[in-house]
């Protein structure tokens, strides 16, 4: 059985490695194709480490983190998260933002992605939050990388009262596996209303 806590605040600090780590293994793989560097993971893991309420949900096994899942206030985030918000007439200052969840593949399975969705919604409700939102890459069907047998995640997200928002979406860079140089990708948003879905738990 895994361990998984939640840790906040200046507690992230001590994981940033782990997080780093996970990111680059998990990553790599469909459909994010992410070829990681040290300078990216930096960068990346700055935003988190100087948000106050920022979380990380961890999944342990034993002494060795197998799994990691991170959220803030959206308005922490960088700009060209934030932008697609206001654009649509959002206001950022009312949603949390759920960053990634990765998990080794040996993990999968066992009930862990559903615990860091709870994890991080109960951590923003008790900060006040009633609106969750995370991006996920688009790629095209035939994508010559593409696994004969890959599974999208849209069931497993929508079981957690997840909707994709037609029209929001942002722009992220990385560097694709085999390739030379960072490229855009498109993102598209789902989100989630935590305030009604706090009320039907409570009926």
């Amino acid at each position: 059985m895994l361990e998984i806590a939640t840790v906040i605040g200046s507690a992230i600090l001590p994981h940033v490695p782990a997080l780093a780590r996970l990111r680059r293994i998990v990553f790599r793989d469909w459909p994010y194709l992410y070829d990681g560097d040290d300078a990216h993971e930096a960068e990346y893991i700055a935003t988190y480490a100087r948000c106050p309420q920022a979380a990380l949900v961890i999944a342990w096994d034993g002494p060795a983190a197998v799994g990691v899942s991170s959220c803030l206030p959206l308005l922490d985030e960088t700009d060209n998260v934030v932008a697609p918000f206001r654009a649509a007439g959002l206001d950022p200052a009312r949603w949390f933002y759920f960053g990634e969840s990765v998990l080794l593949r040996e993990h999968r399975g066992a009930g862990v992605g559903v615990a860091f969705f709870e994890r991080r919604e109960a951590h923003a409700r008790s900060l006040g939050y009633r609106h969750a939102a995370f991006c996920a890459v688009r790629r095209p069907d035939d994508h010559p990388m593409r696994p004969p047998d890959a599974v999208p995640l849209d069931r497993f997200w929508h079981r957690r009262g997840f909707a994709r928002r037609p029209g929001l979406t942002c722009t992220m860079r990385w560097r694709d596996v085999g390739q030379e140089r960072e490229t855009d990708h498109p993102m598209q948003f789902w989100t989630k209303d935590l305030a009604g879905d706090a009320a039907k738990d409570t009926t």
